[in-house]
């Protein structure tokens, strides 16, 4: 038996379209909607305990996929006189109408495209589908292709960190480079230039000092060691 407050749940989720469907409720045969010739061209919402749902002679062209699944006590539906485009999209509508036969229903037809016109849903085959299903198949192996070209990418990325920890630069020194001036080396920031007179001495106008050439091996040494940069004499 059907509680008041069933009653009252029922009226609140069909609210919507009550201006245009009318619901009734009985204790023998539970919730009935009656949503037919009413230019429908989507399907509304309904609450899940229906039991006789009448969307007869209105404007939809397919049913959304799982829209049936949720009525667990559906018993009669009625989606004649729609004028169904029989693509692709129909294949969920086709396979419940096949899965609930027992659900008493008069047998929608399809109306579009011009091949499959008049003809009932359930006589389609699933060899009709085929290229629904090559589709499917397309897609799945694009998404794979292009994953594997992702990964091959950021394999050549690493690749090329794994490289590039390697390498080393070569500074060739020769005896054109024997005066070296450490006013090249000089930073214009006051606490560089303190940095610089620990390492050797200049003149107070810093005119052309040389840079001693004894203290050049450490130099090389530290160079390989910290930055893996080899000087070659030339």
């Amino acid at each position: 038996m059907i509680s008041g407050f069933s009653i009252a749940l029922i009226l609140l989720l069909v609210r919507d379209i009550w201006s245009s469907c009318s619901c009734s409720t009985s204790p023998s045969s539970g919730v009935s909607v009656n949503c037919s010739s009413q230019g429908l061209n989507t399907i509304p919402d309904f609450p899940s305990d229906t039991t006789e749902l009448h969307l007869q002679h209105n404007l939809l062209l397919t049913v959304p996929p799982g829209f049936f699944d949720s009525f667990v006590k559906l018993r009669v539906v009625d989606l004649s006189e729609n004028p169904f485009h029989c693509g692709c999209n129909i294949q969920y509508l086709r396979a419940w109408l096949l899965k609930n036969r027992d659900v008493n229903t008069a047998h929608p037809r399809c109306s579009t495209p011009p091949s499959r016109a008049h003809r009932a849903i359930t006589s389609l085959s699933e060899t009709e589908f085929s290229s629904c299903v090559r589709k499917r198949c397309s897609t799945a192996g694009y998404n794979l292709v292009l994953t594997l070209l992702l990964c091959g990418v950021l394999g050549l990325l690493l690749w090329s960190l794994l490289l590039a920890k390697d390498l080393y630069f070569t500074l060739g020194i020769g005896e054109k480079h024997g005066s070296l001036q450490v006013e090249s080396l000089r930073s214009l920031k006051p606490k560089h230039r303190a940095k610089v007179k620990n390492i050797t001495e200049w003149s107070e106008d810093l005119e052309t000092p040389l840079l001693d050439m004894d203290i050049l091996p450490q130099i090389i040494d530290t160079l390989h060691k910290r930055h893996n940069i080899k000087i070659k004499e030339t």
